[in-house]
């Protein structure tokens, strides 16, 4: 059984709000062996609604509407429900003396047009919803299931979980789906592509998708069988042959970020970090201390942001600032060894870069970082041109940073 998502709210199509509900219900119904192939996304037009609908029910067992069942007037799921499957409204009994219930609990007056929650398409059956006034609604026709249901994601999560989900259970056929995703550093898209194409050509089950994020790439394999175990095995074959092509440049294979991979390595060396920061005004150490239990490996770090403070916080000497200037090799190494001498820590990071739009030269352009790595008896130092706009840029900084590190201590 394959699904289709449609996601309805004119707020959904703003820049101020995320679909997340489409995520949750995919993670869900992926779990139960059932393949989402389509998602839409559609604003509170009735004549918009009705075409993807239409669209829907042509090509899909499975349609979940999430979103458009509240009391206003732009929430129009079900009165487009109704017209697309000329099923007239009818009051239910049940959900309107519930409504009610819930405001006399309340102890406040209930608008009228909360009664607009209790029409039901003739022949849906409704689903109690424990959390708010809109019921859900479970509709069959012509060998599809249309589910339809609140969009507050606390609501939706609640009445899908104890209504929906062990009934789609046993309609799923059986099957499970099972993902692992390869999370890459060192190398750009195109790179690992080319390594892996002849690898997972021959395979389509599982099916591979390889995706560009910032600072790193991943390797998305879902496999599908009847199965956990056979669907494991299937990753398993094609999986020992991608860990083999692309070696010690994957640093995840379960989800984890680049800082959290660093804090395990580091926790168990029994190593600690410290860091000096110019052009990442600090983004290192935010990173680092984002994962649980920081405190046991990062010291801490000092935003070395002017030239005055490289001297007086990491101990660069003015000297080597004036001779070379601020975004240079030498700076760098002596930002990582004057933090690590000053706080102790087994590694100082040093990291500074012109991070733009302005500063740039022919000599020094926008984009050009330096990443220092100090550690007892010696010093790394890295030039990296990074592109982009200055976000992109400390990010990448930061990125290359925590990768130094990793390779360091990993082994």
């Amino acid at each position: 059984m394959d699904a289709e998502i449609i996601a309805v709210g004119s707020e959904l199509l703003t820049p101020h709000r995320l679909d997340t509900n489409s995520l949750y219900l995919t993670e869900k119904l992926n779990g139960i062996g059932i393949e989402v192939r389509c998602k839409s996304v559609v604003g509170d037009d009735r004549d918009s609604l009705a075409a993807v609908l239409r669209a829907a029910l042509s090509r899909s067992r499975l349609i979940i509407m999430t979103g458009g069942l509240g009391p206003t007037e732009d929430d129009v799921s079900r009165e487009v429900v109704a017209e697309v499957l000329a099923r007239p409204l009818r009051e239910v009994e049940d959900i309107r003396r519930k409504i009610e219930e819930r405001y006399a609990r309340l102890v406040r007056p209930m608008p009228a047009n909360n009664l607009r929650q209790a029409l039901v398409p003739e022949g849906a059956e409704w689903l109690d919803n424990p959390k708010g006034t809109a019921p859900g609604l479970w509709i069959e026709e012509k060998g599809s299931i249309l589910i339809l249901l609140p969009g507050p994601p606390r609501e939706l999560e609640a009445l899908f979980e104890s209504q929906c989900l062990p009934r789609l259970a046993r309609l799923g056929g059986g099957e499970r789906i099972r993902s692992r995703v390869y999370k890459v550093v060192g190398l750009p898209e195109s790179e690992v592509d080319q390594r892996l194409a002849p690898l997972y050509r021959p395979y389509r089950n599982p099916s591979t998708t390889i995706l560009a994020t910032p600072g790193a790439v991943e390797v998305h394999l879902r496999a599908r069988a009847a199965s956990d175990a056979e669907a494991e095995a299937l990753l398993n074959e094609l999986g020992d042959k991608i860990e083999l092509a692309l070696g010690d440049h994957i640093y995840s294979t379960g989800g984890e970020t680049l800082e959290e991979v660093v804090g395990m390595y580091l926790v168990m060396k029994r190593m600690t970090v410290a860091t000096a920061e110019s052009c990442t005004g600090g983004l290192l150490s935010e990173r680092l201390t984002r994962v649980p239990g920081s405190s046991n490996f990062f010291l801490g770090g000092a935003v070395c942001y002017s030239n005055e403070l490289k001297t007086r916080l990491a101990g660069v000497p003015r000297q080597l600032i004036e001779m070379h200037g601020a975004v240079s090799q030498p700076v760098a190494q002596a930002m990582a060894e004057g933090i690590r001498a000053r706080t102790g820590a087994s590694l100082g990071v040093g990291i500074t870069g012109i991070a733009g739009p302005g500063g740039g030269s022919p000599e020094k352009p926008v984009g050009m970082v330096f990443v220092a790595l100090a550690r007892e008896p010696s010093t790394q130092v890295r030039e990296f041109r990074f592109p982009g706009d200055r976000e992109r840029i400390r990010h990448w900084a930061s990125q290359a940073a925590l990768e130094m590190i990793r390779r360091e201590v990993r082994h």
